[in-house]
């Protein structure tokens, strides 16, 4: 029973019905407002008229009185002829009915009539003016016409209430059961999902309404989760992976310094080693730390406008050195005007430096890197161009995710995390950075920027 209150479908069949019975309330009370409303005015119309027009002839009074009385079929008109003293001449009205105003409006008051040689006790609707004479002439009406009305009405009321009542709780119950029907498949796509199968989706229905619309959502935020997951499952292996080599080779060499080191210069080289694989898993780790760093958007606190031209002058001036050393032409070109966007100078400028030091690792001695800030329809775009060995087109979307390393770069130096960190930082500045290969051979990674007046 308490799972049937708390159930949706009883509360939005109920909810419709009562919606339904305020409604036929509301329009039946109106009708019955407008219906005695109108025949009111109409019916005190005819007595200021009837009252008027027998006061003007005094004389005629009585006759106009009788006329009122006799003209009714139904002993619903009444009236009264009476003089100074409240006598009555003529009419079926015992006696001038008492708080009737004699101003010729018509008023709803007690009063007794005779009907049928019998004096009964009735309320009526009458009209009273005074003569010339200080008689007073009184042109009255029944109230059944308006009575019946809202017995009728009443009556209407009844009998409508029960059926708009049944009719309304079995559309509730029919339309709730199709949207609980629609819950339920995704309750149990849900379920499914929180068994650990993360492929599955919710149904998504063609008629694009609110539940379509949530459905979708849900999907997209699933398929991200099912991303996410997959990349923590990689990373987990990865780090494990690149983790267990620097530390398994310094566990080898320092079991064998244990047992061949004879000098403190020998020990000294085991430990300038071991220093070395330390600070790299290190550098790791803080790599790691900073994309989720990144991912997490704490740094977006602390944006201001950067000139984006400058910072890539900045890095391009700071791998000068590395591209002499290994026989790289390095160049930069800035197109016209401002280019600024609103980031971290710090962090745009890490991402620069990942581009060139990447595009610097693989090229050839006798190659050349490219640094080129534009303007691209209403973005701002910082592309590096090198005349490497490019990568295949199948790799250019997963080269930005942790840990991954082409096979063109098995044999580098490296963590697969720099160009992870240049995603997360472009995710960070809602740029978008990508890789493909330049016609001319070798690679291009873009970050597009939006400018600072749209950021």
């Amino acid at each position: 029973m308490t799972d049937l209150l708390r159930s949706t479908t009883l509360r939005w069949a109920l909810g419709i019905a009562l919606w339904s019975v305020l409604l036929a309330l509301t329009m039946f009370a109106f009708i019955y407002w407008q219906t005695a409303a109108y025949l009111r005015e109409e019916l005190a119309e005819t007595l200021r008229l009837e009252v008027r027009a027998a006061a003007e002839d005094p004389a005629a009074a009585a006759m106009r009185v009788d006329t009122w009385t006799a003209m009714d079929l139904h002993a619903t008109h009444y009236g009264g002829l009476f003089g100074p003293g409240g006598t009555r001449r003529a009419g079926n009205l015992g006696a001038v009915p008492e708080r009737l105003a004699r101003d010729g409006d018509a008023y709803r008051v007690s009063a007794t009539v005779d009907v049928a040689g019998r004096t009964l006790a009735d309320e009526i609707w009458a009209a009273a003016l005074a003569l010339p004479d200080g008689g007073t002439v009184v042109i009255a009406h029944d109230t059944d016409e308006i009575d019946r009305v809202r017995v009728t009405t009443l009556r209407a009321l009844g009998l409508g209430l029960v059926p708009t009542l049944m009719l309304s709780g079995l559309g509730g119950l029919l339309l709730a059961r199709r949207a609980r029907g629609r819950l339920a498949a995704t309750e149990a796509a849900l379920a499914e999902v929180m068994r650990g199968d993360l492929r599955k989706r919710l149904p998504v229905g063609t008629r694009g309404d609110e539940f379509d619309r949530l459905a979708g959502n849900v999907n997209r935020m699933l398929d991200e989760i099912e991303h996410l997951m997959g990349e923590v499952r990689s990373v987990g292996d990865a780090v494990a992976h690149d983790l267990r080599t620097p530390l398994t080779r310094l566990r080898a060499r320092l079991e064998r310094s244990r047992v061949q080191a004879r000098t403190v210069a020998e020990f000294h080289e085991t430990i300038d080693q071991g220093l070395a694989w330390i600070d790299q898993t290190l550098a790791m780790v803080t790599a790691v730390l900073r994309i989720g760093e990144m991912e997490d958007g704490r740094r977006r606190a602390a944006f201001t406008r950067v000139d984006l031209g400058e910072v890539a002058s900045v890095a391009v001036e700071f791998f000068e050195p590395m591209a002499e050393e290994k026989g790289i032409r390095l160049d930069i070109a800035v197109a016209p005007g401002a280019h600024v966007i609103l980031g971290d100078r710090d962090l745009c400028f890490e991402a620069l430096s990942n581009l060139l030091d990447n595009a610097l690792k693989f090229t050839p001695a006798g190659g050349r890197v490219e640094v080129r800030v534009a303007r691209a329809g209403d973005a701002i775009v910082a592309a590096v161009d090198d005349t490497g060995p490019g990568l295949p087109p199948g790799e250019h979307a997963k080269v930005f995710q942790r840990f991954y390393r082409a096979e063109t770069a098995r044999q580098t130096p490296g963590n697969g995390l720099g160009l992870s960190l240049v995603a997360a930082i472009a995710k960070l500045h809602n740029a978008t950075a990508t890789a493909r290969a330049r016609a001319a051979g070798g690679g291009r990674f873009d970050i597009v920027f939006p400018p600072a007046e749209t950021a």
